[in-house]
């Protein structure tokens, strides 16, 4: 893979003003899911789910894999939206800095990469899902597809090919 000379025009990272606000708003209610997990996690008795069948957000919020390293998974995910709410705010979204542009990238990948463990965890290890949780994921999700859509708009996809 080589890199080509010319750099994204700052005409198609303006051009997408939807993008960064939709993002900010995934953002604040990820940040407000993850609190609210968060605080279920040091105060059980404050969840408010359904519990009954395969949806029950007791067990997977107290089960051995909603701790990773024995950091309680809602901090990750509280760090992963604000992280991703600075990166993209409007102002920075217009950034022509290309490290902001791939970190952006990177972290949405890493975000679908979390998801998709996680998921296994529920589904495929406890056996049970929680609804809180998967409102997580599927903000992580819409997160990934508006920043691949746009992707191609930033001009950086452009600035790379094969020989």
């Amino acid at each position: 893979m080589t890199r080509v000379e010319s750099e994204p025009s700052p005409a198609l990272l303006r051009g997408q003003p939807w993008r960064p606000l939709a993002l900010c708003a995934i953002c604040l209610a990820g940040i407000g899911i993850s609190i609210y997990l968060l605080i279920v996690h040091y105060e059980p008795q404050a969840l408010i789910c359904h519990s009954g069948g395969v949806v029950n957000c007791e067990a997977v919020l107290t089960s051995p894999s909603s701790v990773i390293f024995g950091v309680p998974v809602p901090y990750f995910g509280l760090a992963y939206f604000v992280g991703m709410g600075v990166i993209c705010l409007p102002a920075v979204w217009r950034s022509e800095a290309a490290w902001l542009a791939w970190g952006r990238l990177a972290a949405a990948v890493a975000g679908i990469g979390m998801v998709v463990y996680l998921v296994y965890q529920e589904a495929l290890v406890l056996h049970e899902i929680c609804l809180w949780c998967t409102g997580v994921h599927v903000l992580t999700f819409a997160m990934f597809i508006i920043i691949m859509s746009g992707w191609q708009e930033t001009g950086y996809a452009e600035a790379l090919y094969l020989d």
